[in-house]
């Protein structure tokens, strides 16, 4: 009998790319030096049994109108997090596949361990680790007083095992710790390799849909805070979690980067504790930490992060530039936009910053993702020029256009509403978001051009 023969090709190491034939740069990511030849297994005809074979998502599913496809919510449970349950959308959906991605030492496995001793005692857990020993997790779980008497931990790198057990056992949730050491004995690459992580999170990815088990899958990045491994990955999953240090190490956040139940970009605030992660039920407060002084280039400004507002302080700091060509630095804020910013203040404010360096910083290490810090921005540049400091109970959103317009964001009654309840007396704010009814003790300042804005304070 004919030995049937191996299909080869050349993967890309950074991004997953697949090519017939070895080129020396990848033409998607542009990186050189990075294919590797990988199997793919025998290239042998599709049979009658394989095209019957259940589907990625579980059964074959029949034809049918869009109007007649079951719309009902999916049923979901919580993590016993509040701020976890938030970022997922509303708690685990069965069936899911969640990936969580991090720094080593960002509390990944901290908080997964924590949010599984919790889900045991309603339905059966299993905890798979690659990297740590299960005597290093029982230690770490005594610890932090988990309860440690329901979950199931299992010590395994093969993907095939890990299903093997997870059918006799049955469990509604598991952890895999991490992807990047699975494996799978039909693929010829080391673990941890483009084809290796490709393979095995898709075949935990189809068991956990076929049987209705939630998967938590734990990732590595890299240097420039990618996610480590195919981009292949990322398609593979329903939710992809980032969580991430602040400026404060005593502080963890959490990002939504893709979620097929829940709202992108939601936002949820944890602390590193001797007791393991909690949960910080007022974040704003994390960010509000000034000093007692007013000092100038410093203002509060409203973001709206997923589901709710989040104050946070943004700093500018302007000085004579010794350079030909003065910088324009920014922590959290796009660089560009801040060019853009100081042209309209230019052109619209006759403030001229064109000698100085401006360096702009938001504090705690939230990362500005809306055009509403805009006019905050430009307030807190014109302070730091002055070198006058503005009130301590003011703050501002909105954003600035080109003609040097105010326009209105989004949320904006909200946003004041938290302002008011965190103790703020003065807002200035786009016309158009200026409250229909006052808020008592608070006063909104509506401005509609930037010279408005620059007046009132």
């Amino acid at each position: 009998m004919a030995k049937s023969k191996t299909r080869k090709a050349y993967v890309c190491t950074e991004c997953g790319s697949e090519s017939a034939k070895w080129q020396g740069q990848c033409p998607d990511c542009k990186a050189w030096n990075t294919f590797k030849e990988v199997n793919l297994g025998p290239a042998a005809a599709p049979s009658i049994a394989a095209a019957n074979k259940a589907g990625f998502a579980g059964a074959l599913s029949g034809l049918q109108t869009l109007s007649e496809v079951d719309v009902a919510e999916a049923p979901r449970f919580s993590s016993g997090m509040s701020e976890f349950d938030r970022v997922l959308g509303g708690g685990f959906v069965k069936g899911s596949a969640v990936l969580i991605g991090g720094h080593p030492g960002a509390g990944k496995s901290t908080i997964l361990l924590q949010v599984l001793c919790h889900v045991a005692r309603q339905m059966d857990a299993l905890y798979v680790s690659g990297e740590e020993s299960l005597q290093q997790i029982a230690a770490r779980a005594r610890r932090l007083g988990l309860p440690t008497d329901r979950l199931k931990m299992l010590a395994e790198t093969s993907a095939e095992n890990i299903v093997a057990v997870a059918e006799q056992q049955k469990p509604g949730i598991i952890v895999i710790d991490s992807i990047q050491v699975m494996f799978m004995n039909g693929v010829d690459a080391a673990p941890g390799g483009v084809a290796q992580v490709k393979e095995s999170a898709a075949f935990l990815t189809r068991f956990a849909k076929q049987t209705g088990t939630v998967l938590l899958i734990v990732g590595h990045v890299t240097k420039d805070n990618s996610l480590a491994g195919p981009m292949t990955l990322s398609h593979i999953i329903d939710t992809q979690l980032m969580l991430g240090n602040t400026d404060d190490s005593r502080f963890r956040i959490m990002r939504a980067t893709k979620n097929r139940f829940g709202q992108v970009n939601e936002l949820g605030i944890f602390a590193m504790t001797e007791t393991g992660m909690k949960e910080v039920k007022n974040p704003s407060a994390i960010f509000l930490s000034r000093t007692p002084e007013p000092t100038s280039g410093s203002i509060i400004s409203v973001l709206w992060e997923g589901t709710r507002p989040l104050l946070v302080e943004i700093q500018a700091l302007v000085v004579e530039s010794q350079l030909g060509n003065p910088r324009r630095v920014t922590v959290g804020l796009e660089q560009n936009r801040l060019a853009m910013l100081l042209a309209i203040l230019t052109r619209h404010g006759g403030i001229f910053t064109s000698d100085q360096d401006v360096f702009i910083n938001v504090v705690g290490g939230v990362k500005v993702s809306e055009t509403s810090a805009d006019l905050a921005s430009l307030l807190a540049v014109v302070s730091s020029l002055r070198d006058t400091p503005l009130q301590q109970d003011l703050i501002a959103f909105g954003e600035v256009g080109l003609a040097g317009e105010i326009r209105p964001v989004a949320n904006g009654q909200e946003r004041l509403a938290e302002a008011a309840k965190h103790g703020f007396k003065r807002a200035i704010v786009p016309v158009a978001n200026k409250p229909r009814k006052p808020i008592e003790g608070f006063e909104v300042v509506g401005v509609s051009k930037l010279s408005e804005a620059l007046e009132a304070i």
